[in-house]
Order: C-alpha cells, then structure tokens, then sequence
C-alpha cells in the first residue's frame, strides 16, 4: 500500500485566459479532497484532449462543481479516499475526470476507475479513458455496431480514431477511415484500418461507395460536422446510423429528410464530459467486463504520439492544433 506523504500543495497547469497554448501555466494549487465515492490520484499520467484545447480556448468551459483545472484522463495510484472508497487506496488506476487531471494529484470518482494491468505503462494508461469511454458509448451503443459490421471513422488518427480502429478490430468491424495525408492513411492502415482514404486527395463518399460495392457502411462515426454531415448520409447503407461526437468545421448542416426517411437512417450523438457521474460509471462498468479483459490480455494498448512533461503543456497542446500528430498526446508528471 502507498503510504508516502500527501502535501499541502501540488503542481499544476492552469489556463492564465482564453487563447492560445501560451495561455498555460505552471502553478501551485492546494491538493483536492476526496468526497463521498470519490478518490485521490498521485498521477502519474494525464491525457490530453481535443476538449482541452477548446477549454482553453473559452470555448468549453467545465460543467458546474468540476475543476477549472483542463484535463479529463489520468493513471496514476489512489494515495486517499473518501467514505465508500476506501478500497481502492494503494491501488493503479486510471479514471475519467470531468477536469483536473493536468495536475499530480487529482480527485476521482471511484465509479469512472479502472485497474491498470502490469502490462500497461502509466503513460498508456492515462491515455485510454476518454477515447475508450467515447468510442464504446459513440461506435457500440448509440451506433449499435456489431460483428460484422462496416464503419466509417473521420480523424483516423486522432485518439479517438485510432482507439476506434482498435477496438473495431477486436469486435469485427471492417474499419475505414479518413485521414489528412499520405503519411497518415499509412499509419491508419499500420494501426488496423481496412481501408484509409486520404480525404484531400480522394472524394470519400465515391470511395466509401466503391469499397462497399455501393452499398455503403452501417455506421459513421463523425468529429467534422458542417458540411460534412450530408456527405456522410450519402455514405451510409439502408437503416445506417450517422453519430456526431464533434463539429469542427460547423454546428450547423443541412440534412435530407426524404433521404432519412425513405432509407431509414438513424441520426445520433452525445457529449461525454457533462454526463453525471451515474452514467459514467454504468458505463466503466460495461467496459470493464466487455474490454477491460482485453487490454489486461496485452491485446490493446492506445497508440501514443508523445509524452511531453507536465511543465511542457503548452508545447502539447501546440502539437494536437498542429494535426501532425498519430494517436494519443500524454503528459508525465515525473
């Protein structure tokens, strides 16, 4: 069990104003108490997020009673806990987080923890919760895929993209995805992908179609939004469902009805971080039997681009706006 001390003060990364990766600075806060069902992490690890950046940017602030803190997925070893909790204390483990996690200490929910396996580095471990929860609840449970099934993944190699080029692999999907480069569609395929499109070279939709055999895929899973939403519809087979989880390129789209109606399309998505922690833990609990068993099987692992140290936030940051990263950013408290 971990008895070293618990000190008054921690190392943290606060956002000084809304802008640009500069905006982040290394601080000093006090370190957080673990509430009813909730634990205290010394992380180790924390993930960094498309969320982050937009928090950062003022777009996205935390849901009420959630750190001000950015940082939504950590790893690291539960050093304390509040009553109902108490369990966990010693223990390796990675969480979700509604904020927080750019700090080497931070409270979690003990619902929203998971064990971390011997095989896993804290580093890859802090990079699973976000894109896992996001993935299972997006690909699985609003989109219903199944065995069998073919998906269309935009972004295929962010962390979301490529956890869900992983995952597809292990519950038989054929995977296709979209990237940005040459490069990329090769990394893509390295990963998993049956098939990678290079989205400024190619038309998608004409690509999707002709590897479909016309058909289409029974399920996009999409992170553009604008104007990509109807090109995405025209990708989708009969009963195909279309699941937003993000809109970089616009909030707003026109949609075809007499399309969604005559071919029975299913048009869905969600937000992760605002769920209640009731939710996010139903959740952890289905992955920790239906894919928990598979990363401590050492047969999945997130693809990490970079690990920078904690006091290095911004230049992560400025990595993910850049694009030219392949899987997940982390960042390392030692």
């Amino acid at each position: 069990m971990d008895v070293a001390p618990i000190p008054d003060l921690m190392s943290a990364v606060e956002i000084v104003a809304p802008g640009g990766p500069e905006m982040l600075r290394l601080t000093e806060r006090p370190v957080p108490d673990p509430g009813l069902d909730e634990v205290l992490i010394r992380v180790a690890a924390a993930g960094v997020n498309r969320p982050d950046i937009l928090q950062r940017m003022g777009a996205y602030p935390p849901p009420p009673g959630a750190s001000d803190i950015p940082g939504l997925e950590i790893a690291g070893t539960v050093v304390a806990a509040g009553a109902g909790a108490d369990h966990l204390i010693g223990r390796r483990m990675c969480a979700l987080v509604a904020g927080g996690g750019y700090a080497e200490y931070c409270v979690a929910p003990a619902g929203t923890c998971l064990p971390v396996p011997e095989v896993l580095k804290m580093t890859e471990a802090a990079a699973m919760p976000e894109t896992l929860f996001t993935v299972w609840i997006n690909l699985f449970e609003r989109g219903f895929a199944a065995d069998g099934d073919t998906v269309l993944v935009h972004g295929g190699t962010s962390g979301i993209g490529t956890m869900a080029i992983k995952l597809g692999k292990l519950f038989g999907l054929e995977v296709i995805v979209t990237c940005g480069s040459t490069a990329k569609c090769d990394a893509a395929t390295a990963i998993g992908a049956a098939h990678a499109i290079d989205y400024r070279e190619q038309d998608f939709v004409a690509v999707v179609k002709d590897l479909t055999g016309g058909k289409g895929v029974d399920v996009v899973l999409d992170m553009v939004g604008g104007d990509y939403v109807p090109r995405n519809l025209a990708c989708l087979a009969n009963d195909g469902r279309h699941v937003s989880i993000a809109f970089q390129r616009g909030a707003t789209a026109e949609v075809p009805i007499v399309e969604l109606m005559q071919r029975r399309l299913t048009m869905t998505g969600s937000t992760l971080r605002p769920r209640d922690v009731h939710f996010k833990t139903m959740v952890a609990d289905e992955i920790a039997k239906t894919v928990w068993p598979y990363v401590e099987g050492n047969r999945l692992k997130p693809v990490i681009d970079k690990v920078y140290p904690l006091a290095e936030a911004s230049a992560a940051h400025a990595r993910m706006e850049s694009g030219q990263h392949v899987g997940k950013i982390v960042l390392s408290m030692g």
